[in-house]
């Protein structure tokens, strides 16, 4: 197994990694929208999965995969009917269509409005 680390992506805040490698697959965190040049969280749903979007990206980055690589996201939202401007943006970075699961949960960290996991081939 290898621990997967870059700070094109946000740093874990707890007792986790961005994401581990294992047998050639490689499995993120959760990515939640906080900009990791910047500490900040950008207003609104779209915005928010559009930086979720790329802390994911870079942490595919890193482990030398790529968001083209993705076979199965799991994707939360703190409300779903924030469902079909998610899916706006995220169409825009997991082109290949992925195997999904996307709910709606009671709270996300840092009162972020989603939180995206993915696995991926090397």
């Amino acid at each position: 197994m290898n621990i997967v680390e870059t700070k094109k992506a946000p740093g874990a805040i707890g007792p986790y990694s961005q994401a581990i490698e294992v047998n050639g697959l490689v499995f993120t965190s959760g990515q939640i929208p906080v900009d990791p040049a910047t500490g900040q969280i950008p207003e609104g749903i779209a915005a928010q999965a559009e930086q979720s979007c790329k802390n994911v990206g870079a942490i595919l980055e890193a482990s030398g995969s790529s968001l083209d690589k993705v076979i199965k996201t799991t994707c939360f939202l703190a409300d779903i009917g924030d469902f079909s401007a998610f899916n706006e943006v995220y169409g825009k970075y997991f082109t290949g269509k992925p195997a999904r699961s996307c709910v709606a949960v009671k709270e996300i960290p840092k009162g972020v409005l989603c939180e995206i996991e993915a696995v991926a081939v090397k």
